[in-house]
């Protein structure tokens, strides 16, 4: 195979150039931008160019920097699960379930953990969706149970259970020390020890994930930053037909 080499473009292709934003815990001053630059350069970096410093706290400085990576890869060698859907509209969506499935679909979601934000599950579930598309709860054939924000993963299983689930959506927009790792793994875990897990169409989503990481901790499928509620709810269909041998 033949490869295609690239690095990260900035003013001209294949440059190599990129803006790196951090913060280092040390006082904002000139030794503190060298530390700075220094640190970069051991990120493989060269002609380094730190442009912005600003104190955001006591012992804390937050800097911009400019710098030419030296790596390039091989795109054609990058292997990726990337998640194939055809997007239906939103009757063909009803029609598919309606003629094919024979009863409503039903979801349920909830954004997990000590996660209280609502945003990324309101997008895909609530009646007004996102970016003009609509949420499932539109849907005259799919029912949905939003369960909101701090919802911890045995909970949602015995809402899963309760309301005779198909799918279940999971929810995480807080990130940080890798929770949202250790949440959805719970998740996983919970529904294998109950044998549970062939069970359920499960779906994670939130801005840090993506298809390749959901699949490698046991998801069906992952949806990152942007995604819309038609293209789940068209995977969604594919993947219950699929399921019960419809098509």
């Amino acid at each position: 195979m033949k490869k295609e080499l690239i690095k990260p473009y900035g003013d001209t292709l294949n440059d190599g150039i990129v803006q790196l934003a951090f913060t280092l815990p040390v006082e904002n001053t000139e030794k503190a931008g060298k530390a700075a630059e220094i640190y970069v350069s051991k990120l493989n970096m060269e002609n380094i160019a730190v442009v912005h410093s600003s104190k955001i706290g006591d012992g804390f400085t937050f800097f911009v920097v400019y710098a030419r990576a030296r790596p390039a890869i091989d795109y054609a060698a990058v292997k990726s699960e990337e998640l194939k859907i055809k997007i239906m509209d939103f009757d063909e969506i009803n029609v598919q379930l309606k003629q094919n499935l024979k009863r409503r679909l039903k979801v349920v979601g909830a954004t997990i953990g000590n996660d209280a934000h609502t945003v990324g599950i309101d997008a895909i579930l609530n009646m007004k969706g996102y970016n003009h598309d609509y949420g499932l709860e539109r849907y005259p054939q799919i029912e949905t149970f939003n369960m909101g924000a701090q919802v911890s993963p045995d909970m949602l299983v015995k809402k899963a259970l309760e309301t005779d689930a198909d799918a279940i959506l999971v929810s995480r927009t807080v990130t940080q020390k890798d929770t949202h790792i250790r949440n959805l793994a719970e998740l996983i875990k919970l529904l294998e020890v109950a044998s549970l897990k062939d069970r359920y169409i499960l779906v994670a989503g939130g801005p840090g994930i993506t298809n390749d990481f959901a699949v490698g901790l046991g998801y069906n499928a992952g949806f990152g930053r942007g995604a819309r509620p038609s293209q789940v709810a068209s995977f969604l269909v594919a993947k219950i037909l699929e399921k019960k041998g419809l098509q």
